[in-house]
């Protein structure tokens, strides 16, 4: 099951964890995680890069083929990440491209696309060039931003591509099926044309949008569904059952702020005491009821270590200033106070952002009861949109709080702290710091090949952006399932991203 429908198949458009699920089922690019583990996809191995971790030379297998039969190139690399970083696809993550050798230029329409640092030296090899080393480039390589794409296909389906299951074409182990671009149920059903395709041993997958967790509990329990995620009062009933399954994710939840909108949240005051006056526990208790975690910062547990100690990046810069994030009521009233004076405002009056889902309404209540409560002055209006309508909102910058949610694309802190720095297109709140982006810029330059150095620049960052709660963490998510024991081999990456290949029904 999911939550909500599927928003794109467009590879470089796709923003959200819905349509990424999908596109990693259909899609292959040059690495695949099973499990925790990093495999060659399309390429025939992992990369090892020369020339001080600036050049990745990609061999490809010359038996993968598109759904439609057509072989997998290397061209096919170079056209999708050329059209990813292109100015004209307004894809948001291009930034992602930032380290290739002239992306920054393309993406500001200073370049040509096909000056990137990509090109195919033969029909089955591919050069990448970076500007500076990425440690986490490989693991990077699973983002669908930076999967193939068929130039004739895009280009015959034109504005439509991406926005239908007959506008969409994969080169994955399953093919979409049933996707009108706003049904609630689709499926996947096993590509004979993949190049592992006798290593995948479902035949379908069938996908169905179920908002509402007692309907989901209902269904699973009249054996019409294998797998559900369930929150509230249905998680907590089933959380002794068998089938049981909690998962711990690298998402993270939290409240953006605009300050475009309401320039009051420009004060570090007024943001902090919003921050103090969540009791995060009573949320994920009572509220969720999921087993989630309490987020003391914005970067998830489990994704990055010292590389001298072992250390949980995320627990270590907890250990520092978790008071920004623990449940103060008194300090929070104290704060809002010093800060309402301090704009020359007596009351704040905005409209928080989220999805209509029951989870997301259940949250946005509980978060408007506990401002209110705690925050004389202050008045919040609910506004519990579809999910497709919040992502449209949040880019255009049309809201004054929003609830969001981030998880891991590849397994670094990077991937949560680059969305914070000024202009970013995920900053959707507009809050900036020139020391954070100066913390953020030399992990990823002068530092990116001492592993403490740029441990030590990320923890900086975190403990800046924490301290001035830039955003307002709230949890990271475990998601509550319940699934039939016949499933097996059921793989979750590190990406938060099922792996069906290897699964099978019992």
């Amino acid at each position: 099951m999911e939550s909500d429908t599927l928003q794109t198949m467009d590879p470089s458009t796709n923003t959200d964890a819905i349509s990424g699920q999908a596109l990693i089922d259909t899609m292959d690019g040059f690495y695949r995680y099973n499990g925790k583990k990093l495999q060659p996809a399309i390429a025939t191995s992992i990369a090892k890069p020369t020339n001080d971790g600036k050049t990745y030379t990609i061999k490809l297998r010359k038996n993968a083929k598109w759904s439609n039969g057509d072989p997998v190139t290397a061209q096919d690399f170079v056209y999708g990440w050329q059209r990813t970083v292109n100015p004209k696809t307004a894809a948001q993550y291009a930034y992602l491209f930032d380290s290739v050798e002239n992306a920054k230029d393309i993406i500001a329409g200073k370049k040509s696309p096909d000056t990137l640092g990509i090109k195919a030296t033969d029909k089955n090899t591919i050069q990448i060039t970076l500007t500076e080393a990425v440690p986490y480039f490989n693991g990077l390589m699973t983002n669908p931003a930076f999967f193939p794409q068929n130039q004739k296909f895009v280009e015959k389906a034109g504005k439509n591509y991406g926005t239908q299951a007959k506008y969409a074409l994969g080169n994955g182990p399953f093919v979409l099926k049933g996707w009108t671009g706003t049904n609630n149920s689709w499926s996947e059903t096993k590509n004979k044309n993949y190049w592992n395709a006798k290593a995948v041993k479902l035949d379908k997958v069938a996908v169905q949008v179920i908002k509402d967790p007692s309907t989901a509990l209902n269904l699973f329990q009249s054996n019409k569904i294998d797998d559900v995620a369930l929150s509230g009062e249905s998680a907590q009933q089933m959380k002794n059952d068998p089938a049981f399954t909690p998962r711990k994710q690298s998402t993270t939840f939290y409240t953006q702020l605009n300050e475009k909108t309401i320039p009051a949240f420009k004060n570090t005051k007024i943001r902090q005491a919003i921050s103090m006056a969540v009791n995060r526990k009573e949320l994920i208790n009572k509220v969720l009821g999921n087993g989630s975690l309490v987020a003391n910062n914005v970067t998830p547990q489990g994704i990055m270590s010292n590389p001298s100690t072992g250390q949980d990046f995320a627990k270590a810069a907890a250990a520092k200033d978790s008071e920004y994030t623990a449940y103060n009521p008194k300090k929070a009233k104290q704060l809002f106070q010093e800060g309402l004076q301090e704009v020359g405002i007596k009351e704040l009056d905005v409209t928080l952002l989220g999805d209509d889902t029951d989870g997301g309404k259940k949250m946005n209540e509980y978060l408007q009861s506990t401002w209110q409560q705690n925050l004389p002055g202050m008045k919040v209006t609910l506004s519990n949109v579809p999910f497709k309508t919040r992502l449209t909102r949040s880019t255009n910058g049309q809201f004054d709080m929003v609830t969001s949610a981030w998880g891991a694309d590849y397994p670094d802190a990077i991937s949560f702290l680059d969305l914070f720095t000024t202009g970013n297109s995920y900053n959707n709140g507009s809050w900036s710091d020139s020391d954070y982006d100066a913390k953020i810029a030399a992990s990823k330059t002068t530092d990116v090949l001492d592993p403490q150095k740029r441990w030590n620049d990320l923890q900086d960052a975190q403990q800046i952006i924490t301290q001035e709660q830039g955003v307002v963490p709230l949890y990271q998510r475990v998601e509550a399932h319940l699934v039939n024991k016949k499933v097996k081999n059921l793989q979750y990456s590190p990406a938060n991203n099922y792996n069906f290949v290897t699964a099978y029904i019992k």
